[in-house]
């Protein structure tokens, strides 16, 4: 009975900290709109953390190519598109170090996540150029 005890205690432990990562699926909300537009897949690899588009809500989008984009991501579609690269842990539920792709203009932007100390399915994505920053807020997507 006492290992059971302790079982559940440590899986009540466990839960709370995996519910508070940044890992999972976000929908994707234009700052200016207000529109949603996608949704992204942010995973771990090779000890980073990493995104890729997963859904386009805009049917009309959903073929979309990134002529805009440079590198390896040029002409690539911007479904399946890695846009999230390198991010580093900063410190609880931030991420730092790496960047994010605006596939709409192929920009490439240093970039910051915060989970939301207060709400942890609100995920705060910061893009920089220099001193000059936007914020946009995802939402995560439960299952």
């Amino acid at each position: 009975m006492r290992n059971l005890f302790i079982l559940f205690f440590c899986f009540g432990m466990v839960l709370p900290s995996v519910a508070q990562s940044v890992i999972g699926k976000w929908k994707t909300i234009d700052d200016e709109t207000g529109i949603e537009k996608s949704i992204v897949e942010i995973y771990k690899k090779d000890g980073k953390l990493f995104g890729k588009v997963i859904e386009i809500f805009d049917a009309s989008k959903r073929d979309r190519i990134c002529k805009l984009c440079v590198g390896d991501d040029y002409n690539k579609p911007v479904l399946g598109l890695e846009i999230i690269k390198s991010m580093e842990e900063a410190g609880k539920n931030v991420y730092k170090n790496g960047t994010i792709t605006n596939p709409e203009d192929g920009k490439i932007y240093t970039c910051r996540l915060k989970l939301d100390d207060n709400n942890p399915n609100q995920l705060e994505v910061r893009g920089y150029v220099a001193f000059f920053f936007r914020t946009q807020y995802w939402v995560r997507i439960e299952g």
